[in-house]
């Protein structure tokens, strides 16, 4: 019975392992995600940095000089540092992205490393099932709620434990035995036997321990209904946190596709003499702040896509991997079994 319990420990320490898992692959996939954004804009943005310089001093010179409106002047200075500092602000939120992920890939700090910039596609993250199907798997499949059953079984168990504990002790012996004695007849021989004990001050302490096997039914009892309680509101808020940032990604995605049509246009008529390198510059700023934003959303719809998975206690992972396998092999299973789940294009994985 003992042993019994013992296993069901084992089982617990696999759940909170398992918890552990999910919850470090969840932040690999957001910081990386987020890393991947910050390296695409801080090579455009340092691009820029020294056009949108000149492009100010010209305005200022220009306002000077007389051979524009300072009105005008001003008005375009604002707009373009408006837009840099947006940009910057992006910046910031992301400049902590690759430091998170070193730290998630238990890389040395200060490590110079690049990331892979997978190029920008249509998402295909998509949630199959409804909202009831969605609380049945998690009500199985979440670790918290597993750990609560393997607890409800150990404490069971505990009420046979403490019945057999009351039987009696029984020990057998056996053994060879000699005596140096030389007035006796036998100097050597073999005994055996039994013995049987009783503790009395266990039976006296047996209705306390149904009294402590019951509070700790009631505890556990109280605690996976405050569990399941928590483990559904999680499920509700993260598919409706989905579906929003689903919705928000789509808007920065039609965002960013007018801003670099208007570059194309801009673009075009600079090159006709039609427009200033000022108008130039700026638009250049307003596409890399779409594109920035655009990162951003995907990033967080990444998370939120991840944050389901977690939230219905389903592996990321094959049952199959594991932590010695090469990482070659680790990444193909991985992708595998995301493209089997719909996480990834045929035509990405075909491209790795």
């Amino acid at each position: 019975m003992r042993a019994k319990q013992a296993t069901d420990e084992v089982l617990v320490q696999d759940e909170m392992k398992r918890r552990m898992v999910n919850k470090v692959i969840e932040d690999v996939r957001t910081a990386y995600w987020r890393a991947v954004s910050y390296q695409r804009l801080v090579g455009r943005m340092r691009a820029l940095e020294g056009r949108v310089a000149r492009a100010l001093k010209d305005t200022r010179n220009l306002s000077s000089n007389g051979e524009t409106s300072p009105l005008v002047a001003l008005t375009y200075e604002r707009e373009l540092i408006e837009v840099k500092r947006e940009v910057e602000l992006l910046e910031g939120e992301l400049l902590v992205a690759k430091t998170q992920l070193s730290a998630l890939m238990n890389v040395k700090p200060g490590t110079e490393f690049t990331l892979e910039v997978p190029k920008r596609r249509d998402t295909q993250l998509k949630i199959s099932y409804t909202s009831q199907e969605m609380f049945n798997i998690a009500a199985t499949n979440r670790p918290e709620m597993r750990e609560i059953s393997y607890r409800l079984r150990i404490n069971e168990r505990e009420v046979d434990a403490a019945l057999l504990d009351l039987l009696p002790g029984i020990n057998l012996y056996a053994g060879p035995n000699y005596d140096s004695n030389d007035y006796i007849a036998t100097n050597d021989w073999v005994s055996w036997g039994a013995k049987v004990s009783f503790n009395l001050m266990k039976l006296a302490t047996l209705p306390a321990v149904n009294k402590k096997i019951e509070a700790e039914k009631q505890m556990l009892d109280t605690r996976s209904l405050s569990v399941a309680m928590a483990v559904m509101t999680q499920v509700h808020i993260s598919r409706a946190r989905y579906a929003h940032l689903k919705h928000s990604y789509s808007t920065a995605a039609a965002l960013s596709n007018v801003s670099h049509r208007i570059l194309t246009q801009v673009r075009t008529e600079t090159d006709a003499q039609k427009t200033s390198e000022q108008m130039l510059i700026r638009e250049e700023m307003n596409a890399l702040l779409a594109d920035a934003k655009l990162d951003m959303a995907y990033a967080d719809l990444q998370n939120a896509y991840a944050n389901i998975y977690a939230s219905l206690g389903i592996d990321p992972f094959p049952q199959t991997l594991r932590t010695t396998q090469p990482v070659k092999e680790m990444a193909g299973e991985l992708r595998d079994m995301w493209l089997e789940r719909g996480e990834l294009k045929t035509d990405l994985v075909a491209a790795k």
